[in-house]
């Protein structure tokens, strides 16, 4: 069990590290490298390249961004096998859904706890 925990915490820190890199390195916004990265996922597990890593890692790939997109090309993968075309319209949304509300409703907790304000 620790040398799982190990192999997520390092598979997962190295996503995380790539991000960092963008960030420092590169003149891409955060907003830009958020969507990269739940693109590559998409893209990754389309050609088939994040299922290893996923069943490697854990949740060391599947929590990061890289993960929602791979959540969400899974999601569609399964609804167009099961009801056709549509299912590339719905699948995405129906995979997601409990981390999307789960974010809504944690943004919305959030706010109502806390002021927002400036860092000064």
């Amino acid at each position: 069990m620790v040398l799982r925990l190990l192999i997520s915490f390092l598979v997962g820190g190295f996503i995380c590290f790539i991000g960092q890199i963008l960030i420092d390195y590169t003149k891409l916004t955060p907003a830009r490298i958020l969507v990269s990265y739940v693109v590559a996922g998409v893209a990754l597990t389309a050609i088939g390249v994040y299922e290893p890593i996923v069943r490697f890692a854990g949740a060391g790939a599947t929590v990061p961004l890289t993960g929602f997109g791979y959540s969400l090309a899974k999601g569609v993968q399964t609804a167009v096998t099961d009801c056709g075309l549509i299912g590339a319209f719905t699948g995405g949304l129906t995979a997601t859904a409990a981390g999307i509300a789960t974010a809504i409703t944690m943004g919305l907790l959030m706010s109502l706890i806390f002021r927002s304000g400036d860092k000064s």
